[in-house]
């Protein structure tokens, strides 16, 4: 099988096939947005169903993936993110389906209000209009995309990573025959096909105004260029350098289990747990005991010197605290008390997700209120940081930023709104 992506014999013809893209988006936006959410979620249960129906086809593609990403050298981690399973797509399916039950954002009155002159003002929510998202290696964010723009009314044109191109194509031929098959326009979702770098350069530069805002999706590098280069507004999605602190009121049980799920359960994901922080009043009893199951399961621990005093691991270097490590590596401090563990997440965090796991209230709603995270959480692991978990269906990133959108990215999310005003005949005096 092969999926041969297009060639430009110059950077002249790719500016050209981009900005023709971004004029189709735009006039599918516009349809898109006027369809009404009968035909929306339609065209969502139809896009599940062409995924489903494209299963062998999708597994193909993304074993040419596979092969050459191992050929590569990828790390672990890459290949996880990387690999589909027919397991994974059904559930990629699944999430579209899920996706199309969410209420449709479009129209809804976020509040209305009458002023002393009779007029009737409402806040409206409605779609952004053209999105433009650029990620790496996962190809399941093809789906999400896809679909979480569709439920909020917006066209998207999706730009995958080299390593993930023929999944994504062929995840993305699938979204487009289920538009097709709702009888809505199939460029509401486009994906750049070609793997040459300047198409990034010519998307960031917002398609002689046809784009509206860029969502970047993937590692620190790919997210300084968009932030760098973009001339369109960035809904930014920064690393997870996730934490979880167990305070001296945690239960040991329940600290283990969060812990060893926080890190393991998908070390590759952004909201994995890279720095453990321990109170320093019960380190000496839990951290032994969390240790040992850590390094059980296969991770590898690097302390600081308390942490090191109390069970064997590699030191940790000032590195460590500011790594993403994305594999069975956690970093492992011990703290005075909550002031140091915040203190400790204030200097080193990139404000995603952190938990306290603790059973004392006061010191959990101190945390929760302080820390200044996109998702902090008490007693619950870090991977529950995903849109899913959130019943947003999907997302197509954590924001860590402050402005429009912040922590998972879904179909509310993707939206903006405009005010209604509503009067009989009313002029303002002179």
């Amino acid at each position: 099988m092969t999926l041969a992506a297009p060639q430009f014999t110059s950077d002249a013809d790719l500016l050209g096939a981009m900005l023709a893209m971004g004029a189709r988006a735009r006039e599918a936006s516009r349809l898109l947005s006027n369809a009404g959410p009968v035909r929306r979620t339609r065209a969502l249960e139809l896009m599940s169903e062409a995924i489903l129906a494209a299963s062998e086809t999708i597994l193909q593609a993304n074993a040419l993936d596979m092969t050459a990403g191992r050929s590569k050298g990828l790390a672990p981690s890459m290949l996880d993110r990387l690999e589909l399973t027919p397991a994974r797509i059904r559930a990629m399916a699944e999430g579209v389906k899920t996706v199309a039950a969410l209420p449709d954002p479009i129209g809804t009155v976020l509040e209305s209000w009458k002023r002393p002159n009779g007029l009737e003002i409402s806040r409206v929510r409605g779609p952004i209009g053209v999105i433009g998202i650029i990620y790496e290696s996962r190809p399941n964010v093809t789906a999400d995309a896809g679909s979480l723009c569709v439920r909020s009314g917006n066209a998207v044109i999706l730009r995958g990573g080299s390593e993930s191109a023929h999944s994504s194509m062929a995840i993305a031929g699938a979204l487009r025959s289920g538009l097709r098959q709702a009888d809505l326009p199939e460029d509401a979702v486009q994906l750049v096909e070609t793997t040459d770098r300047a198409a990034v350069g010519h998307l960031l530069s917002g398609l002689n105004g046809a784009l509206d805002v860029v969502v970047p999706r993937g590692g620190k590098s790919l997210v300084a260029r968009v932030q760098a280069e973009a001339r369109v507004p960035v809904i930014g999605h920064l690393e997870g350098l996730c934490h979880t602190y167990v305070h001296s009121g945690a239960d040991l049980d329940m600290a283990i289990a969060i812990i060893l799920n926080a890190k393991l359960r998908r070390t590759g994901v952004c909201s994995s747990t890279e720095t453990l922080l321990i109170d320093a009043r019960v380190a000496p009893t839990y951290l032994p005991k969390i240790a040992g199951a850590l390094i059980e399961a296969g991770c590898e621990l690097r302390g600081d010197g308390r942490a090191r005093s109390l069970c064997p691991m590699k030191a940790a270097t000032e590195d460590d605290w500011r790594t993403e490590h994305l594999g069975p590596i956690l970093s492992v401090a011990v703290v005075d008390d909550l002031d140091g563990a915040m203190a400790h997440i204030a200097t080193y965090g990139s404000q995603h997700t952190d938990c306290i796991i603790t059973r004392d209230n006061r010191a959990a709603e101190r945390f929760l209120a302080e820390v200044d995270s996109a998702v902090v959480l008490h007693n619950a692991s870090t991977q529950f940081s995903d849109g899913a978990e959130f019943g947003m269906g999907a997302e197509i990133g954590i924001a860590t930023g402050r402005i429009h959108a912040r922590g998972p990215i879904g179909a509310e999310q993707l939206t903006v709104f405009k005010y209604v005003v509503r009067g009989d005949g009313q002029v303002r005096p002179l």
